[in-house]
């Protein structure tokens, strides 16, 4: 099994903290790992159902990864059995068995070309703006009647609410965030502190922070599109 020798514990940990959390929305949940030959960082992606965007934890490596990887580290595995292969003391993990990949695995943000947007609200205005929207969601929810409280009114709701944008710039083309991506950013851990900021690379958008980031594919009618209701 090839080894993963991390910065220092801190980074294993927080490795472990982000696969516990797609875990909580997907217990079959995969990710997709990347790392350059003779690298010291570890990209992981992986994409919580739940709010239908792309996350990403990048790790520091103390060392390129070795035993059986020459080349480029590039595999989907379950994160389960990584987050199993964890040892926080010791800074390490082990590489699982590569398995079939969903199909959004195939289809991540580009690795160059992003700009700043600028103007995009600060990270408390963000949380507060998801704040709102889960409060809306679930004021809404109560009004229902019990029987009323089927899937398909929870999902017209939530796609009332998640599908909510944060327009930033002026006409004739500003740029538009799903609320989404700022619920799912709250939600997987990302967006504390004071440091966000929303990057642009042709059709993806990214809300990047110190934790990680969430990317979001514009216009998309599969893989990422469609609308999560569940407020976290």
């Amino acid at each position: 099994m090839p080894e993963l020798y991390f910065a220092d514990a801190g980074e294993a940990a927080d490795l472990a903290a982000f696969l516990g959390r797609l875990l909580h929305y997907d217990r079959a949940a995969a990710v997709r790992l990347q790392a350059q030959a003779g690298g010291q960082a570890l990209a992981v992606f992986g994409r919580p159902p739940s709010f239908e965007v792309l996350a990403i934890r990048a790790a520091r490596l103390l060392k390129p990864y070795e035993n059986g990887i020459d080349d480029i580290l590039d595999v989907t595995v379950s994160a389960g059995e990584l987050l199993e292969s964890v040892d926080e003391s010791g800074a390490t993990a082990g590489v699982p068995a590569a398995v079939t990949g969903p199909p959004w695995a195939g289809v991540l943000p580009p690795r160059g070309g992003w700009r700043r947007v600028e103007g995009f609200p600060a990270a408390d205005e963000l949380r507060g703006l998801v704040k709102a929207a889960v409060a809306d969601f679930r004021g809404r929810v109560e009004e229902l009647a019990a029987e009323a409280r089927t899937r398909a009114a929870l999902d017209r709701i939530g796609r009332d609410i998640w599908s909510r944008e944060i327009s930033v710039g002026a006409a004739p083309e500003p740029v538009r965030m799903p609320v989404r991506v700022a619920h799912a950013a709250v939600s997987l851990g990302f967006l504390r502190g004071s440091s966000v900021d929303l990057l642009a690379a042709g059709a993806w958008l990214r809300l990047r922070t110190a934790y990680g980031s969430v990317a979001v594919r514009r216009g998309a009618t599969g893989g990422l599109g469609g609308f999560g209701v569940m407020p976290a």
